[in-house]
């Protein structure tokens, strides 16, 4: 059950922060609330810019 971490950038303020590629709960940007991954019940659906993958497991 491994899983990616990406870092993304917000589409609206170009804040960039991390997100787990199987989230489990909707994660939303921290400075403007602008949802940047959906859980899908597999793998999340990426909203936002994916700018590299940090962690690949």
């Amino acid at each position: 059950m491994a899983g990616n971490f990406y870092r993304v950038a917000c589409g609206d303020c170009e804040n960039e922060q991390i997100v787990f590629g199987k989230a489990a709960s909707t994660v939303s940007c921290a400075v403007c609330g602008t949802t940047l991954a959906s859980p899908t019940g597999g793998e999340a659906d990426i909203e936002a810019e994916v700018v590299e993958t940090v962690e690949a497991r």
